[in-house]
């Protein structure tokens, strides 16, 4: 019975009943209600336990990071027995990025479920990563380790991992340029300032010399942006010898 209330008493969304649409996601029934509830529950709602813990998407996130990385570190180690831990590594993180986790979160609609006093056009893009991997953690809590790991292989592993055409993606651009620039005993710098310009939005600038001259130029709303950018104009301009080196 306790159940049933549980299905009863959750969220109404304009598109159906939120347990119908956890199910749909996961392809299976879930549980534990309750779990699915919190993944989907941002923090500006400040919402309590009896006992005062927060009720939000935050610790379910923590497991669902670990679960995620567990499963795909495990996939690769056995598809790939002869990659070192390095090689691992290395892809794990590429299948494993932010980038590609909000990629996910996208593909699901994640943030059609999302009970927040923010409206969805204010969030940033990881909001999406976030709520996947709440999600997960909500399966792994709910079901175990073998529904999370089904959860994995059908929503990331068969559609989205390709070893071959991971080998050839760059993660970060920056991290990338600055690997060569040492393994060449190169030096290099990123001077960033701010360029306000005539932008609504506060912009950054950057230039990038490389051996003391100006390789690449970039602009972007935030400094991290606007260095990778300027990192991944200045791998073409090097693209051959950094081929080469690794």
């Amino acid at each position: 019975m306790k159940y049933i209330r549980n299905i009863l008493n959750s969220r109404s969304k304009n598109d159906g009943n939120f347990f119908i649409q956890i199910k749909n996601i996961l392809g299976f029934k879930p549980k534990k209600i309750e779990l699915y509830l919190k993944a989907f529950t941002h923090r500006s709602m400040n919402k309590r336990s009896k006992e005062g813990t927060p009720i939000n998407y935050e610790r379910l996130e923590f497991v669902g990071d670990a679960m995620v990385s567990s499963i795909i570190a495990t996939h690769l180690f056995n598809e790939v027995p002869r990659g070192d831990e390095g090689y691992l590594t290395k892809m794990r993180s590429k299948i494993v990025s932010r980038e590609h986790l909000n990629e996910l979160g996208k593909e699901l609609n994640l943030i059609d479920l999302i009970e927040s006093k923010i409206p969805k056009n204010n969030f940033g893009n990881n909001i999406h990563g976030n709520l996947f991997e709440a999600l997960v953690g909500a399966i792994f809590l709910d079901r175990g380790y073998s529904y999370c790991e089904k959860f994995i292989y059908d929503k990331v592993i068969i559609p989205h991992v390709d070893i071959s055409e991971l080998e050839g993606r760059v993660i970060s651009y920056k991290s990338l340029l600055i690997e060569w620039c040492q393994k060449e005993k190169k030096s290099f710098n990123y001077y960033v300032y701010e360029d306000t310009g005539n932008d609504e939005l506060r912009h950054f600038s950057v230039k990038l010399s490389i051996d003391k001259k100006v390789i690449a130029k970039a602009r972007a709303t935030s400094k991290k942006k606007a260095e990778e950018k300027a990192s991944k104009r200045a791998f073409f301009a090097f693209q051959n010898q950094i081929s080469k080196a690794f």
